[in-house]
Parts: C-alpha cells; structure tokens; sequence
C-alpha cells in the first residue's frame, strides 16, 4: 500500500449555488430510455474526457468539487446511474453488472465518446468494471475508489441476507431516513459539516426502485472477477478510515487488478466529498499518467 497525502475539505459558500453551474441535461439512448448527467469543461478539449460514476447512495452532483477543478483541463462528465436522477431504470427487476455497462454504453455513444477516463466509486465501480472488461478500447485507464466488490461470489444465503436486509432498512426508512441513519458511515470522523451535510443531501434524493435495483445489482456482481479478466490501466483507491470498503476489502481487490493500493489518510467512504482535494489530485494525476487524446 502506498500512502498520499490528506487534505482538508474545501468550504464552499453552497453546494446548490455551485451546482447551478453545472445543470442537469439529458440524452435520449438508442434503447429509447433517458440518461441525466452533469458535464464540466470545454468539448473541444483534446484530452480524453472523463466519465465519473457515482455509488449507490449518492448521484452525479456529488462530484460537484471534482468538476471545478478537473473541468478546467478536460472535459468531465457524471452520469446518474438508470433509475438514479431523471434517469430511465434498467428493465431487469434483479440486474446484473452488464445491464448498466450496456447503459454506458449507450449513452457515450449518445455522446459521441469513444474513449474515455472512467472513475467508479463504490457501487460505481462495479459497473466501471463490468465496462472496461467487456469494452476495453474504449478505456484507456480505470481508477477505482473504495470499490465495492459485490457479494457474487459468496454464497446464495449469504447474498439474499446482504440484498434483504437493505431493501427491508430502504422500505422501513425511505430515502430521507435512510440519509440520516446511513449517511454519517459515508465518512470518518474527520469530515466537515459542510461534507456531512452534502452526503445527507445526495443520498436523501436517491428514488427507492433505483435504489432498490442497485442493491440487487450488489448481490449479483463480482468485481473481482471482472478485475482479474481485466488487462488494461488500473488504480485502486481507499481512504483509510473507509467502514464500509475498508482498506482491506479494497486490497484483496487491487491485487486481483494486479495493481497497488493507494490509501488516503484520513478519509471514509466518500472520500472525493469529505477530502476533495486529495481525491481530485488522485483523479488528474491519473488521468495524465493514462495519456492519450481523444483523436487517438
């Protein structure tokens, strides 16, 4: 493991004022369904973009500090996942990793990109991986942080008790409940309240059959599986005071991506919120290792 330095989370006047630069659109897919994003930076930029895919408590605005900075040198694009935003669900009641890679698809080719950076965070990094493996042209590097591995492999009692338990915690709170009995365990103990109050915000607009097929879509994935399948560029981050993807879950995962774990100190789970500028320095410094131009 090697470690990178902490950061203090920056404190912005509002998040919503800082949002409203980076609006909402939507694209219609090729499978007649809708897909909502936030974008950052110039079109004409010849980096290569960059696709940032949230977890599944959260959704595109979270990345809000990473499009201030990351948008001034390329083109960066947050998607929210099928069922997340004004996004069309995926039609598979219990879903698959492919069913979103196939979204991704779709809605970079909505967007005329051929190839791109992908950042997965959490559950995000499921589908970045199921992607990347199943795409690998159209990646030209996959960075992980605080990946979820999914619970594919273990057993069928045991995948029915973890998708169980979080659907009967999602029907019993709701989405603004489930912010705040869930939200404080997105962070360590370091986070401001301005990032507290951010995750409470992201994860109290999560729409509950979304919600609800994301946790189906963790039971069923195997990230590690895909990793090992998997021969292109790949960076895997965790912040060491992550409880949920705790550094060592996420090392097991790095070595199946045959690659070293970076640890940020003093960060949780949505590190790229509590500790942006650590995270953001993660992020570009990935993006240029992974070269190339879009007219590659």
């Amino acid at each position: 493991m090697s470690a990178v330095p902490s950061a203090t989370a920056a404190q912005p006047a509002t998040f919503e004022a800082r949002l409203a630069r980076f609006a909402v659109q939507q694209v219609a897919l090729a499978s007649q369904s809708v897909l909502s994003y936030r974008e950052a930076g110039g079109a004409d930029s010849d980096a290569l973009p960059l696709v940032l895919l949230h977890g599944i408590g959260s959704g595109a605005a979270s990345w809000v500090q990473q499009f201030d900075v990351l948008g001034a040198s390329r083109r960066v694009l947050a998607w929210d996942a099928p069922g997340y935003g004004r996004s069309t669900p995926v039609a598979a009641a219990s879903p698959v990793a492919d069913d979103y890679a196939t979204a991704l698809k779709d809605w970079l080719d909505a967007l005329g990109i051929e190839r791109c950076v992908l950042v997965g965070h959490s559950l995000g990094a499921i589908i970045a991986g199921a992607f990347a493996t199943t795409h690998p042209r159209r990646v030209a590097g996959l960075l992980l942080l605080s990946p979820a591995g999914g619970y594919g492999a273990a057993s069928a009692e045991v995948r029915e008790t973890k998708r169980d338990q979080r659907l009967a915690m999602l029907k019993e709170l709701g989405p603004q409940g489930l912010a705040e009995k869930r939200s404080a365990n997105m962070l360590s103990a370091h986070a401001s309240e301005e990032a507290r109050a951010w995750v409470r915000w992201n994860m109290s607009r999560v729409i509950p059959h979304g919600y609800a097929q994301a946790t189906h879509l963790l039971a069923n994935a195997d990230l590690a599986a895909d990793l090992a399948r998997y021969s292109g560029r790949v960076n895997v981050a965790v912040g060491a005071d992550d409880a949920i993807t705790p550094p060592a879950a996420c090392e097991r995962l790095a070595q199946a991506a045959r690659t070293p774990l970076q640890v940020v100190p003093h960060a949780g789970h949505a590190g790229y919120i509590e500790a942006p500028a650590a995270y953001t320095a993660i992020i570009d410094t990935f993006c240029r290792a992974s070269g190339g131009q879009r007219s590659q």
